[in-house]
């Protein structure tokens, strides 16, 4: 059972209950009949729609800077049990999420947590805090606290394991498929890596390495994204280059028709200035070194450094060191917010499912020249404030992208044969 949010939409959030009625069951009258399309061979997951009793809801996915560390994603809400009827108490055994065969609450850490809007999935992942508060006139309150499969990640470590000279998207399918790991593959989208990472002995993985960790190592070498998408698949992207124009929305502050935004955040400053970068591979006497001479010269050092990294040669290390510069700091849109009260429906259906890794196009009208601004951007991160009385909010971190554009054969532009135009 979903629940509207004031000018948002339809919400539904589930949690598993932890304990399955409706698989079948040997020896029982209903349950136990072959053939029954009701309980169908388990395991099932039965979850519980808690919507209803939901007051607000804060999601926290990605990253905010490109040069940033992948980490779980989150979600905190908060639950009303006066208007549950106090059914969500872990000690009420009378409560229709309490597991009598086991003795165990239904609603608890470690089970399965997901968010949709409209039928589409803005979050999945599991609980990991489950905090009850009572207070006065049983107005009691329950915190809970959701991560996704990174989570479950960082919780487990490698065995000592030796490994071959291969591509990034190889060597993490590798980590993935361990039996100390055993990531399930229905929920993998890896793309091909760009990188092949080192097979000597100096890259054997210690004993007791964190499987998350070494996952950002693949993610450092590689420069593309490793993340968990809003369904709860790993996502594996290769190396951030050239991106295909294709924004999945579009943004603008001077036309009526197109979706609206209360806020956008604008960077100049040093901080993502790199004129030194070092890259050294593991095993290797001294690092790569690239750098940008005439930008220390204005902006002091501003350096880089990435050791052990997995590549598999000095000349890789190098090439790494050199895409790494970014020596001219220029303006850039680092983020926007928009509120769903601002978008049609079908704006809304947009704003809700984009996802990290796509790209978005913001328009802003300026003072001076030139009178506008339009940027296609790269997403990295993204964040949704839900309220049952306010509404929704997203804010996206976003990137500087590199466009090309497909080749249409007779555009007086995009039909010239150019390094921004490709074939599709």
């Amino acid at each position: 059972m979903g629940s509207s949010v004031v000018q948002s939409g339809d919400y539904l959030l589930e949690l598993d209950t932890g304990f399955d009625v409706n698989s079948f069951r040997l020896g029982d009258p209903l349950k136990g009949v072959l053939g029954n399309l009701d309980y169908t061979l388990g395991p099932n997951t039965q979850y519980a729609a808690i919507t209803p009793y939901t007051t607000n809801i804060n999601i926290r996915r990605g990253r905010r800077r490109p040069l940033d560390q992948f980490s779980a994603g989150t979600m905190t809400f908060t639950l009303d049990d006066l208007l549950a009827g106090g059914i969500l108490s872990p000690y009420d055994e009378s409560s229709p999420y309490y597991d009598p065969t086991n003795e165990q609450a239904g609603l608890a850490p470690m089970r399965k947590v997901r968010l949709s809007r409209e039928g589409e999935y803005i979050f999945t992942g599991v609980v990991v805090n489950y905090d009850y508060q009572f207070n006065l006139a049983n107005n009691n309150k329950v915190f809970v606290t959701c991560v996704d499969a990174f989570y479950l990640l960082s919780q487990t470590v490698l065995p000592e394991t030796a490994v071959t000279e291969e591509l990034s998207s190889d060597r993490l399918t590798t980590i993935l498929d361990l039996p100390a790991v055993n990531f399930p593959l229905t929920t993998r989208n890896i793309l091909p890596g760009t990188q092949t990472l080192g097979g000597t002995v100096d890259f054997t993985i210690p004993n007791g390495t964190n499987t998350l960790q070494y996952i950002g190592n693949i993610q450092a070498a590689e420069q593309g994204r490793i993340f968990i998408d809003r369904n709860g698949d790993l996502v594996s992207q290769p190396r951030i280059g050239n991106s295909i124009s294709g924004p999945v929305i579009s943004f603008a502050d001077d036309n009526p028709a197109a979706p609206r935004y209360l806020s956008l955040s604008t960077v100049f400053d040093s901080s993502n200035v790199v004129n030194y970068a070092a890259v050294q591979i593991a095993g290797a006497a001294a690092p790569e070194i690239a750098e940008d001479l005439a930008s220390q010269a204005t902006y002091f050092i501003q350096a880089q450094n990435f050791n052990d990294s997995l590549l598999y040669s000095d000349i890789a290390a190098l090439e790494l060191a050199e895409y790494l510069l970014d020596g001219s700091p220029a303006p850039r849109f680092t983020s926007l917010t928009t509120n769903f009260a601002l978008l049609t429906d079908a704006q809304r259906d947009l704003a809700a499912t984009v996802d990290i890794g796509q790209t978005i196009e913001v328009q802003k009208t300026l003072i001076g020249t030139p009178s506008s601004l339009t940027e296609e951007l790269s997403v990295e991160g993204i964040e949704h404030a839900i309220s049952v009385n306010d509404g929704h909010t997203v804010t996206y971190y976003t990137a500087p992208t590199n466009l090309v554009y497909y080749l249409i054969l007779g555009d007086p532009v995009y039909g010239r044969l150019s390094l921004n135009n490709v074939l599709g």
